[in-house]
This record gives structure tokens, sequence and C-alpha cells, in this order.
């Protein structure tokens, strides 16, 4: 392999592991973003639970990863987080409104996600198919001399 080929050769093979880790990033992004989405269909499907009943039994949260068990009263008031550390007060057709909205925001998000994924992922493809041609020829060459 001639000097040049050589240098070549790095340079590809440090673009191929820049844009890897690149790709675990948005893998990890993704993830992430459909733990959200699972928390938000796990909340409507509270809300579908909760809805129009005076009082629900349910398990608190006291700390720790216990809990105590409960009665949830006055079903009909939510406070929903908006985001920014922000939350508001509404009714449960109120706060489907607000998550309706979050998970909409969080689709696009996933979206962009898998597309920025896959064209990182087409990138390591070309790169790797130009390190292997460099290899190949590299390769014949030496065939040839000998």
């Amino acid at each position: 392999v001639n000097m040049e080929d050589q240098q070549r050769l790095n340079s590809l093979v440090n673009e191929i592991n820049v844009y890897r880790q690149q790709a675990e990033l948005i893998q990890q992004q993704i993830e992430m973003i459909q733990a959200s989405m699972a928390e938000v269909d796990a909340l409507f499907n509270t809300l579908d639970d909760i809805e129009g009943k005076e009082s629900v039994e349910a398990f608190v949260p006291v700390g720790a990863g216990s809990f105590v068990k409960g009665e949830l009263k006055n079903t009909d008031e939510i406070i929903i987080s908006i985001g920014a550390g922000l939350a508001v007060k509404k009714d449960a057709a109120g706060a489907r409104e607000i998550l309706s909205g979050q998970k909409d925001e969080l689709k696009d998000s996933l979206d962009k996600m898998l597309a920025n994924l896959q064209q990182t992922t087409d990138i390591v493809g070309n790169l790797q198919a130009q390190a292997e041609q460099i290899a190949a020829a590299a390769q014949g060459n030496m065939t040839q001399r000998g």
C-alpha cells in the first residue's frame, strides 16, 4: 500500500468511527423519545381509567421506590406538565389535548431522528465501500508485483 492510499485509508477509518459514534448517540435519542411516547400512552390509559370516577384507589409514591396505598379524590382535576418545568391544571379533556400535542411533537422528533440515523448509516456504508476499494486495489498491486 503506498503512502497516499494508507493516509486515505486512515482518514476513512477515522471518519467511519466518528459516524458510528454519531449513530450510537442518535440511537440513544431514539430510545429516549420512544420511552417518552410510552409514558404519554400510559398517561392516556390512566386518564381513561380514572375519568368520571368520584375517587380511585392508587399506590402513591413516597420516595426511594416505595409506595403507600391511597385514594385519589377529585379526579376531574389534573395537573399536567407543559414543559420547561411548568404545569397547568386541566380537566381530562384538556389534559388529553395537551398530551396529543406532546405525542405529535415526539412523533415528529422520532421521525427526524430515524431519518438522521438512516442518513448516518448510509454515509458509513459509502465510506466502508471506499475503504474496501482502496484496500482491494492495494491488494491487487501487491499481487501484480509478486
